[in-house]
């Protein structure tokens, strides 16, 4: 699955973005040359870079879980009420952060309510999970 690397590559890289601000306000001695206007401005862009490089990578991880809530619904050991709220967890993502793009004036969190079955699912991991009995290769032969 794919979607890990790339909404880990690009959370990385929005995290770039955030340390830049901890640089600028360190008070190092060659930050003087800029006037306090051109530091905010900096700062200002460099969060809003973070912002937005967070928020691509929520993309990617909305496109994971709700590919994980698909596999979740198919499986045979998994209740299929966990499925379903993994995929309505990963559209609560995408739509969230899709919308910060489309409507920026957009204040409601929508992943702020489905992320349960994101808390489920790693509840009946962390309780049933290991209890799961191993499937037998069909493909060994006895021997």
């Amino acid at each position: 699955m794919w979607f890990r690397l790339v909404y880990a590559v690009i959370f990385g890289i929005a995290l770039v973005n955030y340390f830049r601000i901890f640089q600028l306000l360190n008070g190092s001695d060659y930050l003087t040359v800029f006037k306090p206007t051109q530091l905010h401005a900096q700062l200002m862009l460099s969060l809003n870079a973070f912002s937005d490089g967070w928020a691509i990578g929520f993309i990617f991880f909305g496109f994971h879980l709700a590919l994980l809530g698909y596999l979740v619904f198919k499986s045979c050991y998994i209740p299929r009420i966990l499925g379903v709220l993994l995929v309505v967890a990963g559209l609560g993502y995408l739509i969230d952060n899709f919308v910060k793009f489309l409507l920026p004036n957009y204040d409601l969190a929508i992943s702020m309510i489905t992320f349960i079955g994101e808390l489920l699912f790693m509840l009946w991991l962390l309780i049933k999970g290991a209890k799961i009995p191993e499937m037998k290769n069909q493909d060994e032969t006895p021997g």
